[in-house]
Order: C-alpha cells, then structure tokens, then sequence
C-alpha cells in the first residue's frame, strides 16, 4: 500500500509518514536494515545447529560414489559435486592474529587482504582511525595447527593514504614486492614496496621503496608476468591507462574516455584487460605504441554498470566481468560474446573484488549487503550464502580468500574472511 509498511511481526500495516514519530522515526532504510539483520541473525542461527542444506536435490556422499561406482557419473562430475558438498559442510572457526607489538594487533578494521601466488602469506590492509592506511602480513603456516593462529609480521607501515587497490608484484623473485594505489586529498601516488620491509627485524636494514611517483587519482593496479612485458606494471587512472617499467622507468600512456576501476595482464600474452565505469571492458597489446584515437583497442566488451572487477580463466579464452548493478558475467574472448551469468551477487557503488578457484571449480564474491556468495563456474549455480559475522554496514563488507593449500603446499584447504577486526576460517574438507 502506498505510504503504508507491512509489519510482519505485528501482521499489519502502518502509515509511514515522515518525522511522525521523532523518537523513533520508521524510514526505508531503517525498515530493509532491520530485515536484513533478521535475516542474518537467522542464517547464523542455521550454521550454528550445522542445518545447512545443500542446493541440489539428493547430493550427499554415499549418493554420489554410489552412483560414481555404478557408472552413472563420470569422474569430472563427481569432482565437481564433490566440492560442492565441500563447499555446504563449511563451518566458520575464529582466528588468533599474534603479533609482536600487541598494542596494534586486532584494533583496526580490516580493508584489504591479498594472498600470494602460493597463499603463504596474505598482506593486509587496515583502516587507521585517525586517518590514513596500515599495512602488514600475514603468515599463514599456523593454520595447519588445531589452535587456528597466524602471525603478523612486527614491521607495520603506516601511511596517511588511502588504498584504493593493491597487487602483489614479482620483480627479483615471485611475490618479492607489493604495488599500491593511494589516495591523498590530491594528488593521488602509486608505490612498488619490497614484501622484505615488512619482515625485516632490524631497522638500519629496512629496504626502501623501490618505485613511488605522484599521479592523479588511482583506481586499479596490475603486475605483468609475460616476458616480453617484463618488470612492467599498469595503473588505472582518471581517463587513462599508464604502464610503467619499474627497471627502465619508461612509461607508456593510452587514453581512455572513462575512469579504469579494474585491470589484469595476461600470462600468455602482453595484452592487459581494462574495465572502465562507463561499463566498456577493452584490451591493450602494451608492446605497440600509442597512437591517437582509440584504434589500440582490440577486444571491446560492454556491461550495463561500471566495471568493478576482471578474473581473466586459465586459458585466457574467458574472461570474468562484474559491475555495480551487481551483474557477473563470463565473456568467450573468442566470439565477443556472455556466455554465463551468475545470479544473486549485490552490489550498487562499491568497488568489490570476484576470487575464481578453477581447480575446485567455484567462484566467490562478496556482496554489498556483506554477504559471501560461492556459485558453481560450470553451471552457474548458487552453492551457497554466508552471512557476516557482524551487522552489515559499509565499512563491514568482508574481504576474502579462497585456497585448496592455505599456509603453503602443505597447508590447509579452506575459505579466510577479514572483517572488523577479526580473521574467520571456514574449514574446506
């Protein structure tokens, strides 16, 4: 009705009138947020009676390798639905974070965690509140053992910028260094630091940062493993694309006619993927030079909404795209075309990352209502939906990792979430 909500607790309407009640006042928002905390509180209710039920109709363990002895599934897609039942049997336990100086473990909220190629150490970013970003990592050996802890590194870097994006970089050796993408009040700065800064003990052999230069404002960054690239790393600004050489220092400029929020190289190839917030997805061969026009463009793709993030596939014939109307989509590089759409994801203005796992066969996102969605990469299929530990709010959207070999070759397989101040595994076995 309008100018009415329906109360379902009471069973019946009120008028919703602005500034009736000024002691309590009933606003849409307040109405959709206690609903939603409803129904989180709900879902953490179900986890914790271990009453989660699985997406598909009859999918348990003696079902599927009954049928996988009598031949009727073949041996991928028993995998497959092998993970997912992984993926149901979830269970979130706590992690202690133990950190030298004890006055800085655990007092500020998380913001970004990135783990490495091999998942042994994962950096971190955290909100400082007086301003500003503080950086650390994580080593995550500890998680093998049954008391769940971790350790900070006791180097912390504190800066009073903003981070807007963060990769890991191989420069000397895999995963030696770490690109940011800050923001002051203006202009904006893109630093290259050595992961050993943060693990040194010893002050006078602190190394120092490698490549730190002023830009305007930066949204997205990418480090480049192909050979023929090599040592480059891209940044995406305001209208335009730069790709520095952290070795030469020569930097190559395209111009675009959008901000560029996300990026990824290729492996096979020097081509870097670009999203932009006009919703276009084009991709740049960085060994040609740039011309003028937009004729560098090669494949040009096209959403709806910004471009939040790109996840290109193993073989670099898919690409994952995901934008801020909350739309994840697989594009075949080959025909230009969306070949699969992964539904229930949430998002409206936030810049949120998509973590694709092709060996498990999964993909994971977090949405803006805090929620961490898993979906199927075959069929596109909701698997399942974890609720936060905390009220959703926007400076409490989770950031997560998903890895078989948590801690290493030898570690534990399982999901991370960083949010608050607090560090949660979900058991993955």
């Amino acid at each position: 009705l309008p100018g009415f909500y329906y109360d379902p607790e009471k069973n019946r309407y009120f008028r919703l009138l602005p500034g009736h009640n000024n002691h309590n006042p009933l606003t849409k928002d307040s109405i959709q947020h206690k609903a939603m905390e409803c129904k989180r509180l709900r879902l953490l209710e179900e986890e914790k009676k271990q009453n989660l039920k699985t997406t598909r109709a009859g999918l348990n363990s003696s079902v599927l390798l009954q049928k996988r002895q009598l031949g009727l599934l073949s041996s991928t897609s028993y995998c497959r639905l092998v993970h997912e039942l992984k993926v149901n049997c979830m269970q979130r336990r706590k992690i202690e974070i133990h950190s030298p100086d004890s006055s800085v473990a655990g007092t500020n909220n998380f913001k970004i965690i990135v783990a490495d190629v091999a998942c042994e150490r994962i950096f971190t970013v955290n909100d400082v509140e007086h301003g500003g970003c503080k950086y650390g990592i994580i080593n995550l050996s500890g998680l093998g053992k049954e008391s769940l802890t971790v350790e900070m590194y006791d180097n912390l870097y504190f800066t009073n910028r903003k981070v807007n994006s963060v990769c890991w970089a191989s420069l000397t050796h895999p995963d030696s260094h770490l690109c940011l993408m800050g923001i002051a009040e203006t202009p904006g700065c893109a630093s290259l630091l050595p992961a050993s800064l943060f693990s040194s003990t010893n002050p006078g052999d602190r190394p120092g940062m490698l490549c730190s230069f002023k830009i305007s404002t930066a949204w997205s960054c990418a480090w480049c493993l192909n050979p023929q690239a090599d040592n480059c790393f891209s940044t995406g600004l305001t209208r335009r694309v730069l790709v520095t050489n952290v070795v030469t220092g020569h930097r190559q400029t395209f111009g675009t006619n959008s901000d560029v929020l996300a990026q990824q190289f290729a492996t096979q190839t020097p081509v870097l993927y670009n999203g932009c917030r006009s919703g276009e997805i084009f991709s740049i061969d960085v060994r040609q030079r740039n011309r003028k026009g937009q004729s560098w463009k090669a494949i040009r793709l096209f959403h709806g909404s910004a471009v939040t993030s790109l996840h290109l596939m193993e073989a670099e014939h898919y690409l994952m795209a995901a934008d801020m109307a909350g739309k994840i989509k697989l594009w075949d590089l080959r025909t230009t075309k969306c070949v699969k759409q992964y539904k229930g994801h949430h998002n409206e203005y936030a810049l949120l990352p998509l973590h694709v796992n092709e060996e498990e066969g999964l993909l994971i996102a977090v949405g803006q209502d805090c929620y961490t969605r898993i979906w199927s990469l075959q069929d596109a299929h909701l698997l399942r939906t974890i609720p936060s530990p905390h009220p959703s709010s926007k400076d409490a959207i989770p950031s997560v990792v998903f890895s078989s070999r948590l801690g290493g070759s030898r570690g534990v397989p399982g999901l991370l979430m960083a949010v608050k101040q607090d560090l949660y595994h979900f058991s993955y076995n």
